[in-house]
């Protein structure tokens, strides 16, 4: 027990990060891969999970040991040239996912209480979310985001709901499947876009430097802390891929088996499992979505915050107040507020959420590149550079993005 309530005690940024990336857009993205392909997307969930883990590990890293934000170093030693590239990329790929995840929050909460419009539950969430980031600490809204983190627990329930061949899971978990077309390499640029996230890389990194300054007044990085992170960072990943695939296979199982290939919106993903899996089932699907809305887009607020403070020279901090730091958090409340009005725009939520999981796995290859340049900087890093382990991984993950990424504009152009 006492093993337990220590381990439990070190998870912090990384569960949190990890629990984030399963926001509505991962939800839309895995419930897409699932009705349409069936289980052919199982084997991605064990597939990107050593990559997400050593590219979160590296940014937490740098994190750590430069006891700033991803945005500061690049200031610091790279050419403007790749800190104006990564604004104009992230910007706009962070606000659309915000806007999405609050239409998707919207829409499902609509489905459990029809009689109020969807969009009246978009803009009650967004109130909430608003006051919550502005007026709590950030060891407060740690606190909170942590046990949000449950929330993604209610999709390993869906798929003990219905009938599961567990013979063919296992196969499709550990078998990869591969088909040399537009709409199958749109869906693995799509996945690989939302679970490697270039905003989780800034998130990840600039959390560590004030985690670590909360917990002691004099910063020194040592194995202990080290390993601490990396447990925290593994915990997290973990958790983000095991919901991933447990989405994957809910609707690969329901949804693709009884002729449902296509979902327009996040509300028709949960409206369909209703009476193919039961009430229960879509209720699950439907807190679920609600629940890590409020995880996820606290965190895509502040790491494009922090992105646009650091970038020029603003103060910055969810442990500030509000007065301490005024452009930081008008940086959040606008994006809040764009997000919420692209809503009116007769944007379909679920495309826009897959959108931008594309645009984010077109993007990544650029910041992965960087990362690993940034780990293995030994005048940034000093003697905490990356092992050859994260290297590995590191350079596995930026050949497979961009090998994807180039198929999916060939694609594109040859259609």
């Amino acid at each position: 027990m006492g093993k337990l309530k220590k381990y439990l005690k070190i998870l912090g940024p990384g569960l949190i990060t990890g629990a984030s990336d399963d926001d509505p857009s991962g939800i839309a993205t895995y419930s897409q891969a699932g009705a349409g392909f069936g289980l052919g997307f199982l084997w991605m969930a064990p597939f990107t999970f050593p990559l997400m883990a050593a590219l979160q590990g590296m940014c937490a890293r740098i994190g750590l040991v430069t006891t700033t934000g991803l945005t500061n170093t690049l200031k610091k030693y790279y050419h403007p040239l790749i800190l104006y590239s990564m604004l104009i990329f992230s910007v706009p790929a962070i606000i659309l996912n915000i806007g999405a995840d609050i239409a998707g929050m919207g829409a499902v909460t609509n489905l459990l209480f029809p009689k109020v419009p969807s969009f009246v539950f978009s803009t009650i969430f967004t109130i909430i979310l608003m006051v919550i980031i502005i007026y709590f600490p950030y060891q407060k809204i740690a606190g909170i985001l942590k046990w949000l983190c449950l929330s993604i627990l209610l999709y390993l329930i869906v798929p003990f709901l219905v009938h599961v061949n567990w013979k063919q899971v296992i196969i499709a978990t550990f078998v990869p499947h591969f088909e040399m077309n537009k709409n199958f390499i749109e869906m693995v640029v799509a996945i690989l876009g939302t679970t490697i996230s270039p905003y989780l890389f800034f998130w990840q990194a600039t959390m560590e430097a004030e985690d670590i300054e909360h917990q002691q007044k004099t910063v020194i990085v040592n194995k202990r802390i080290l390993k601490n992170m990396e447990a925290d960072v593994n915990t997290g990943m973990f958790a983000s891929n095991l919901v991933m695939l447990f989405i994957i296979l809910s609707t690969g199982v329901v949804l693709y088996n009884a002729g449902i290939r296509e979902i327009n919106t996040v509300d028709d993903a949960a409206k369909a499992l209703e009476p193919l899996a039961g009430k229960f089932s879509y209720i699950c699907f439907a807190l679920g979505v609600i629940g890590t809305g409020f995880l996820a887009i606290p965190v895509l607020t502040g790491s494009l915050s922090y992105i646009v403070a650091e970038s020029f020279g603003w103060k910055e901090g969810l442990d500030k107040k509000f007065n301490e730091a005024k452009a930081f958090y008008i940086v959040i409340i606008i994006s809040l507020i764009i997000g919420l009005l692209i809503n009116v725009m007769g944007i379909s939520p679920m495309k826009a959420l897959i959108f931008t999981a594309i645009l984010y796995g077109v993007t990544s290859p650029v910041m992965i590149a960087v990362i690993l340049h940034i780990g293995n900087n030994k005048k940034i890093m000093g003697k905490f550079t990356n092992s050859r382990l994260s290297n590995i991984l590191g350079m596995i993950t930026l050949v497979v993005m961009t090998i994807a990424a180039g198929l999916l504009i060939y694609f594109q152009f040859k259609s």
